[in-house]
Order: C-alpha cells, then structure tokens, then sequence
C-alpha cells in the first residue's frame, strides 16, 4: 500500500499526488530494487521506464524505516543527480567562470534541497509532499526564492572570526565552548536551540554547509568503495583530509555561535 501524504491544505484535506504517479508508484511497488536504480538512470521522459523524480523521492524518504543504507545511497545519488542537471550551470560554454548570481542559485537550491532530505530523514519535512506531487514544479519554486535572494544575499558572510590562516575561531571561544555539540543537539535539544542551530548552519561556508547536511543524513564523510555515495564524491573533492578539515571548522564554527547566542 502506497503511503498518503501527510501534508493537508487549510481546509483541512490533505495534498494527495496526482493520479499517474499514484498509479506509477502502484506498479513500481511490487518491482525490484535493482530494477528501479537501473530504470532510475533513464533521462529521457518519453522512454516507457523512465521513472519520475516524484516516485524516486517516495522511495528515498521511505527508506528512513529500514535498515538499507545502499538503497538510501544508490537513490540519493539518482535524485541529487537530477536536481543538479536542472540548475544553472557553473561554468559557461566556453568555459568561463559563470556570473556569481548563477553560483548562488545553484548553491542555494541545492542547499535548501539537502535541508528538506536531512530534516526528512529525522522527522518529517511536509514541504516534501509538494515535490511528489510536482517535482519540476516544486523546484522551480526552489529557484526562484532563489534568484529573489541571489544578488541580496551575495556578500553574505559568516559573522564569526576566523583565523586567516587556519579558518579556526579563536582558542577562547573554542575552549568555552567544546562542551556543546551541534549536531546531538539537533536531535536533544529544545526547539528554541535547535532553531539557533539551523540559523548557524545556513551561515556557514557553502561547503561546510553541504558537509554538515550530508553527516546529518548519515553519509560517510569518505570510502575506498566505489559502490559508496560519499560526502567527498558528491562535493568532488578526493582528499579525505579535505572534508574532515570543512567538517570540524563547521563545528567549530557551530559550537561558536551557539555559545555566542547562549552566553554561556
């Protein structure tokens, strides 16, 4: 049985997905998870296996409940892939850098995106319910907060001090503050701090942003398995050291903000 979706409009009855991904998902259900990550591949919209990024991503959040991480892996991947092909590219065709504005919109998707998966993966994100009844339609709107945002917010930077050199806070702050964890109080903490907590996150460098989203939704951070979507692969970088250097200035940087807000 296809599960409902749970989000509902102001009078009260809940969004339901349109009839032929209602339908597509009836006839996906009984067929084999290799099946659909090789049909996952297919781009072309007319070929009768393509499946609809609005039954990939029923797959994806239905995961949380089993213990399959490369079934979770594997349709991350197919997901992100396509979200990635449908934002403005970061190079032009000549190979020039494209316009910062163009940056930021793919930056900010993405990131908005990654937060609704993470914040699925632990609870219950409705504003994914608009994306499997209309993908296209529900990014498209992903990207136009976007563009409104891209030229606002472009000189946007973190607010905390950063060593030039090392991109650490300072050891007063550090020390101060090394006894609170950013990421268990996402899940421990009160909604007031967690709300704190949101607000550092979405401040930090784009890629250690990406990399906090990533840890949140249970991704290695590296692997020597091809077969394992990892937090290097999708930021395309190949040294481990790299992404353990963006994870714990993240954390740094957390830690930081969170005792600045506190007072603690």
């Amino acid at each position: 049985m296809i599960t409902a979706l749970k989000n509902k409009k102001p009078d009260g009855e809940p969004y339901a997905r349109v009839t032929e991904i209602e339908a597509k998902l009836e006839e996906l259900a009984g067929t084999p998870r290799e099946e659909i990550l090789a049909r996952a591949q297919i781009r072309s919209r007319t070929n009768p296996d393509y499946i609809p990024s609005e039954c990939l991503l029923y797959f994806l959040r239905g995961s949380k409940q089993e213990n399959s991480e490369t079934w979770f892996e594997h349709l991350y991947k197919a997901l992100i892939e396509r979200v990635m092909r449908s934002l403005p590219k970061p190079e032009s065709i000549d190979g020039e850098t494209a316009s910062l504005t163009k940056e930021a919109i793919r930056d900010k998707v993405l990131d908005r995106f990654l937060q609704l998966l993470a914040f699925d993966r632990q609870d219950y994100a409705t504003k994914l319910d608009f994306f499997e009844i209309r993908f296209d339609m529900a990014l498209k709107r992903l990207r136009q907060d976007a563009e409104k945002q891209a030229w606002r917010d472009e000189k946007r930077s973190v607010t905390l001090e950063f060593d030039d050199e090392t991109g650490d806070v300072s050891a007063e702050v550090e020390a101060a503050a090394e006894r609170l964890n950013p990421v268990d109080l996402l899940e421990n903490s009160d909604e007031a701090s967690r709300l704190r907590l949101e607000a550092a996150i979405d401040a930090l460098p784009i890629e250690q942003k990406r990399t906090i989203h990533m840890i949140r939704l249970g991704m290695q951070m590296h692997s020597t398995d091809p077969e394992v979507l990892t937090i290097a692969k999708v930021l395309g970088v190949m040294s481990a050291k790299t992404i353990w250097n963006y994870r714990e200035r993240a954390i740094k940087a957390l830690r930081a903000a969170l005792y600045v807000e506190v007072g603690q």
